[in-house]
Parts: structure tokens; sequence; C-alpha cells
């Protein structure tokens, strides 16, 4: 599976656990950056850039990290088409993805560390849509909301 990857300033303290997973795991990698903290990049302009690279097909998911992960999600969450989610436990990580349609990951930098923050990604890469009529269902509510958007 191809996964976007993009840390901000704060984020990039889990960046390179988060890299060696997906390779270590085959997944293609969009790396989207940062690599250092010595400069300040707001989660939005990651969240923005992550979206499109899903949005355009070069990514199948996205893995999106700030330092609590709730600016990441609340950002992402205003393009329509991405449907994130912060998670710091592993049955949100899969759950999410089953009933939700999930398609990002969003992680808090001084909230897990390294070890949590690979099962998190593999346990959210390993997941898939339960596609249920229920679930569908829920997912047409959302993008009927999407659409209802002025700008969505």
């Amino acid at each position: 599976m191809n996964v976007a990857v993009a840390f901000d300033h704060r984020g990039v303290r889990l960046r390179e656990r988060i890299l060696a997973v997906l390779r270590e795991d085959g997944h293609g990698v969009v790396d989207l950056g940062v690599d250092t903290d010595e400069r300040r990049v707001d989660y939005p302009d990651k969240a923005a850039e992550l979206a499109a690279a899903i949005l355009d097909g070069r990514a199948e998911r996205g893995i999106l990290v700030c330092g609590s992960g709730v600016g990441a999600s609340v950002a992402a969450c205003k393009v329509a088409g991405i449907r994130a989610a912060i998670c710091h436990d592993v049955y949100s990580a899969h759950q999410g993805v089953e009933h939700d349609d999930m398609n990002v990951l969003c992680l808090g930098s001084e909230v897990v560390g390294p070890s949590l923050a690979a099962d998190l990604v593999r346990t959210f890469l390993a997941a898939r849509f339960d596609g249920g009529e229920r679930f569908l269902a829920r997912l047409e509510k959302v993008k009927a909301m999407e659409r209802g958007m002025r700008n969505g």
C-alpha cells in the first residue's frame, strides 16, 4: 500500500520510527516531510499536502503527526473525502477503518512513544473497511454533509 506521511515541526519526533515501520512492512512511502524541528511548520499545511496525495491517488492512506494529534485531525477533516482521526489506542486505529473507512491516522508525538506509534501504524494499515450496510449508510451521511458545506 502507498502511504503518505507528513509531520509538523513537533511531530517530527516520530518520523524515523514511522518511516522504518512502513519500510519494514513493505509499504510505499510518499514522504511529505518535515525532517527537522529547526523551523516551525504548521500542521494545516501538512494536512493539506497529505490530503492532496490521497485524493490524487498517490497514496491510499495517510499518517499525519503533530504534537498532540488534535490539530492534525481537525485540519485534515476539513478536506472533503478525508476521514481522519486521532488514535492513541489500537482499538480506535482498526475500528476507525473497519466502521468509518478512516483514511488518515493522526498521532501526537508528545502523547505516544515510538513503540506504540509502530503498533498503531501497523494496526491502522492492516485494517480493512467492513463494507456492511449500516457502515455504508453512515458514510453516505458524511458525504452528504461534505456536499452541504459551502466549499465542500
